[in-house]
């Protein structure tokens, strides 16, 4: 095999360079809903549950489009899913102009259609990463990209806090004391500050789809398969997996655990006998959560090349459940660094789940990872399922629903600890 050429290897990085960007864009996207959440709870008056219908939407998504965009990929080609990605979530970072003018409605919308173009970018830049370069070294690129992702999703929540929590809110029985006349004008305004920075978001996104158009990317074809034959027999195959099939309810409850913890920081480090934090603050402070999780993934990565993935992932989970614990149970500065620590342990679950499930699949390895990924729905149903806890028993008693979550991926931990060596690991 002939060592790819100069010009070849530069239009590899070039290339590294503008996906790597794509991960960076959609960990902002997603880590700013977190500042979202709380500012649209405020101003429009929610519930907790109404407030957690954006995660409901946003993580929805994945769920709906999962399916129709990896088809859509298969006939467009993964470059042109790519720029059409870009296009429809700058489509949706451009509603969220109108919806600020327009009511709670139109921003739930907003973030469907954003959250669609988020889905169709991970589906179709994945590979990209394994093939811009030689396949010894797949695995650190695609750290490297994951690491920007996890960049993205930890300064998001520092200038979200800045560009849209500056101002100070009403509380909801001033609101109520308002002419009704006065009540439109102030939630007009508030409104209005997310109108400038997802604009500029939009045309972000809207840079990357030419420059992705433009660029020269290698093609990724597709082993073809008769019709229907690997579909019917992965279907029935599947089912006899258990450690896929926990794997999924794994991802449901992990990427459920993580969001909704995430959705309520802002409120719970606002809280008078946790921290008493402004909202521009404690969003702030919720980039510590995931920039821990970025730190966690460069420890992680260290200690599983000692340790069984199972056992290490038993170990986190264990820890992320005496955190919460902690939160519930205690107040001031101990309950806040105790569930903005969650974060660090976080770090090596979505992945060490994701590979545990697809482990010696073989040929169904595809169809498994499209059940994994429509797991992520989980990201969707426990934030409600947390908002409807904390409207009835309050928000520290609510934040039971993620520890629950941690309590399954501890149990699939250590179920499947002897799942692999850390040795064997290495060699497949």
């Amino acid at each position: 095999m002939s060592r790819p050429s100069h010009l070849e290897q530069a239009n590899n990085t070039r290339s590294l360079v503008i996906v790597t960007i794509l991960f960076f864009m959609w960990g902002l996207l997603t880590s700013l809903n977190d500042v979202l959440i709380p500012h649209l709870k405020a101003i429009y008056t929610l519930s907790y549950v109404q407030a957690m219908l954006v995660q409901f939407c946003f993580f929805g998504a994945y769920f709906v489009v999962s399916l129709p965009v990896g088809a859509l990929i298969k006939r467009t080609g993964y470059q042109h899913g790519a720029v059409i990605g870009l296009v429809i979530a700058a489509a949706g970072c451009a509603l969220f102009y109108p919806a600020a003018q327009s009511g709670y409605a139109l921003f739930l919308f907003a973030f469907f259609v954003l959250a669609s173009g988020i889905t169709m970018l991970q589906v179709a830049a994945n590979p990209y990463v394994v093939v811009l370069g030689p396949a010894k070294t797949a695995s650190s690129r695609l750290t490297l990209t994951q690491a920007f992702n996890s960049l993205g999703t930890t300064v998001g929540p520092f200038f979200g806090g800045m560009l849209i929590l500056g101002g100070v809110l009403l509380a909801p029985e001033q609101i109520a004391a308002l002419p009704a006349a006065e009540q439109l004008a102030y939630r007009a305004k508030e409104a209005a500050t997310v109108q400038g920075p997802y604009l500029a978001l939009a045309g972000a996104l809207l840079l990357l789809a030419i420059l992705f158009a433009f660029a020269r990317l290698p093609k990724i074809n597709h082993d073809e398969d008769e019709p229907g034959t690997v579909l019917a027999e992965g279907t029935k195959t599947l089912l006899s997996h258990r450690h896929l099939l926990l794997g999924a309810v794994g991802i449901f409850v992990y990427v459920g655990g993580e969001v909704s913890i995430g959705s309520f920081l802002v409120n719970f480090l606002g809280e008078p006998d946790v921290a008493g934090l402004v909202p521009a603050t404690a969003a702030a402070y919720v980039s510590f959560y995931w920039g821990g999780a970025m730190v966690g993934r460069f420890i992680g990565f260290a200690v599983m090349r000692q340790v069984s993935p199972g056992k290490t992932l038993a170990f986190n989970a264990a820890c992320a459940i005496a955190l919460i614990l902690t939160a519930i149970f205690t107040q001031g500065a101990l309950a806040m660094w105790a569930i903005l620590a969650v974060g660090l342990f976080n770090s090596i679950m979505f992945p060490t789940i994701f590979s545990m499930a697809l482990h010696r699949l073989g040929k169904l390895t595809g169809h498994a990872s499209g059940v994994l990924c429509m797991a992520i729905v989980g990201g969707a149903l426990v934030p409600f399922l947390q908002g409807a806890l904390a409207d009835h028993i309050g928000l520290h008693l609510s934040f039971f629903v993620p520890a629950m979550c941690y309590v399954f991926i501890l149990y699939y931990g250590v179920r499947f600890s002897g799942l692999y060596t850390p040795h064997a690991s290495h060699r497949e």
